[in-house]
């Protein structure tokens, strides 16, 4: 907790209320009862140790309104994301819940468990030009952060998912998130509301997420000041044909932590 920079670009949107809670936390305060004495998240919190053997986390929120927390950056960062996003939080978790109640909890999640996890642990949210989306999602790396470096000034971000911001905590190169498109007249305020509406199963089942390594944003690395940078085609890869794409988390980089 001690390690968080909350300086850094992709904490904008967390900073007040989150540096608070991680102060709190440091002091020796529970997790779960320093973000329940804050009193911003639509959930409680309670300890990992309350979801009962054999019961799935997400139906039990849904059932209990409760969010098992385990001590620990993922689980803060979790917790923060629903008093940012609560009812875009809220939406996903009544997602998982249906999925569960009509399939039961397996080996696979289906389509929309799948994609709902990988919107919850990863998201970025972005407003940005069709000429800079278009860059981005045909992973066109040199037009997306060079030729078109300007309009970045202009593009919004919001940093939705929780385990891309654990592992933020401490920076590398490869770190990987999945935009999800807000449009242009979507205004700050109205993005939680925006988004419940716009997290469809319809929509999540088709898995319309385009990655992007994260500090490759300008602004968010000093590294990326030279064009160099964008060179690594480890990192910034070429984009797949289609038939060939994997699961969102297959990639080791992207799994959701348990």
């Amino acid at each position: 907790m001690a390690d968080i920079d909350w300086a850094a670009p992709w904490l904008a949107n967390w900073r007040e209320v989150g540096q608070a809670l991680a102060l709190r936390v440091i002091a020796g305060c529970p997790q779960p009862q320093a973000l329940n004495e804050a009193a911003l998240a639509p959930v409680g919190f309670v300890p990992q140790s309350d979801l009962p053997e054999g019961q799935a986390y997400e139906d039990f929120i849904y059932a209990q309104g409760l969010v098992p927390t385990r001590e620990g950056l993922h689980d803060f960062f979790n917790a923060l994301c629903w008093m940012h996003f609560p009812l875009a939080k809220k939406r996903l978790n009544q997602l998982q819940a249906r999925e569960i109640a009509r399939a039961g909890v397996g080996q696979v999640r289906g389509p929309v468990r799948d994609a709902a996890t990988v919107f919850d642990e990863n998201a970025l949210l972005i407003q940005a030009s069709d000429a800079l989306w278009s860059a981005l999602t045909e992973h066109r790396w040199a037009d997306a952060f060079l030729a078109l470096r300007h309009e970045w000034s202009d593009a919004r971000l919001w940093t939705f998912g929780h385990a891309a911001l654990e592992k933020l905590v401490q920076p590398y190169k490869s770190i990987t998130v999945h935009l999800w498109r807000v449009p242009d007249d979507v205004a700050h305020e109205q993005i939680d509301a925006w988004l419940a509406q716009d997290l469809t199963a319809d929509k999540l089942a088709t898995k319309p997420f385009s990655p992007l390594p994260v500090l490759g944003v300008p602004g968010w690395w000093p590294a990326n000041e030279t064009a160099v940078f964008y060179e690594d085609v480890s990192v910034f890869r070429p984009r797949r044909l289609k038939g060939a794409a994997e699961k969102p988390y297959a990639n080791p980089e992207m799994t959701p932590s348990v």
